[in-house]
């Protein structure tokens, strides 16, 4: 297959298998409005709790919210309790999803301390439970996200994949990091590798350390697998699955300017001022902001002056005027966005 052509996902078709990650507390409402511009294969809401959306919170089904311009669109399940899992992907289903995903990589504590996310990876058969549960509740792909294990001493990737296969899920995607490295170190793509070997029929998502197009290439080679997973490398870029497909196929990829970054972010300011309240859209915009011009000058700057706005119209006179050019200040590491989790 080539990385570029169309997914299978079970009797589901994606229009390519460049898919971006949940990611929790970013991937929000805006962010998808803003990541459905450039068309990836797939893309995840952030997680939601099993037991809270069984019981109805509306806070959690806000977190679900999509328009017709996101598909394919996947929502992802967080929770241990295979007498939920049922209920909570059947709600997602009806809800209008393409894809439900069950977590099994969140590494924060608060998730973990009670088995979930990657807590899962201390009882791999309990995931099998959890996704025959699932499948027998949908018609929709059922699909899972791990990381490679818990430590480097329990590595579970090639048994968790042949648990998901056995169990009916159609697709797993492996983070290359255990839960102790968290986001720190480079991502082992070795276990990504493996798995993909270790698989009959499940498709096998690479996950972890693709930031760009050449990353994107370098992982569809070195690991076999049939689809990327972009995570934190979506921040900021919006456009990056156009950008990796484009690559791909040997097309000239577009070259962002300071300008192009300036109106992105400005759009994404536009989808965030229609979707929260004045205060809501305060907060994210200082985290959003800082996003799109970390390869500009005056980043630093920007994030200081962004962090002292009080309303959406100093944010918007802000993003309108100020000064980025391409001099490249100060590197800004992903790995340093830690209010955004991969999970």
């Amino acid at each position: 297959m080539k990385p570029f052509s169309p997914f299978q996902l079970g009797k589901f078709t994606l229009p390519n298998p460049i898919f971006y990650a949940p990611l929790a507390g970013c991937s929000d409402f805006p962010f998808r409005q803003m990541s459905a511009k450039y068309s990836p294969g797939l893309m995840y809401c952030e997680m939601v709790k099993m037991d809270a959306l069984v019981r109805h919170d509306p806070n959690t089904f806000r977190m679900l919210d999509f328009e017709k311009g996101m598909h394919p669109i996947g929502g992802q399940l967080c929770g241990a309790k295979p007498q939920l899992a049922g209920k909570a992907a059947k709600i997602i289903e009806e809800l209008g999803f393409d894809v439900v995903d069950l977590n099994c990589g969140c590494p924060v504590d608060k998730v973990t301390k009670d088995g979930s996310g990657s807590g899962l990876l201390k009882t791999p058969q309990l995931i099998g439970e959890i996704l025959a549960e699932m499948v027998a509740a949908v018609k929709i792909p059922v699909t899972l996200k791990i990381r490679a294990g818990w430590d480097e001493e329990n590595i579970c990737a090639e048994e968790v994949t042949q648990i998901a296969e056995q169990a009916g899920a159609q697709a797993i995607a492996i983070h290359g990091r255990t839960r102790q490295q968290a986001y720190r170190g480079p991502a082992n793509w070795d276990y990504i590798k493996a798995s993909k070997q270790a698989a009959k029929n499940i498709k096998v998502i690479g996950n972890g350390d693709v930031v760009d197009p050449e990353s994107a290439k370098r992982m569809f080679e070195y690991t076999g697998c049939d689809a990327v997973l972009v995570a934190r490398g979506t921040m900021g870029q919006p456009w990056i699955a156009q950008d990796i497909l484009s690559y791909l196929k040997g097309e000239q990829v577009p070259v962002r300017t300071p300008e192009d970054c300036r109106q992105a972010l400005y759009t994404h300011f536009l989808c965030a001022e229609k979707y929260y309240n004045p205060r809501q859209v305060v907060v994210e915009m200082r985290r959003v902001g800082c996003w799109y011009i970390k390869s500009s000058s005056g980043t630093r700057e920007f994030r200081g002056l962004i962090s002292r706005a009080s309303s959406p119209e100093e944010v918007r006179h802000l993003i309108q005027n100020f000064s980025f050019s391409h001099e490249n200040e100060a590197t800004h590491s992903l790995n340093s966005d830690a209010d955004c989790e991969a999970c």
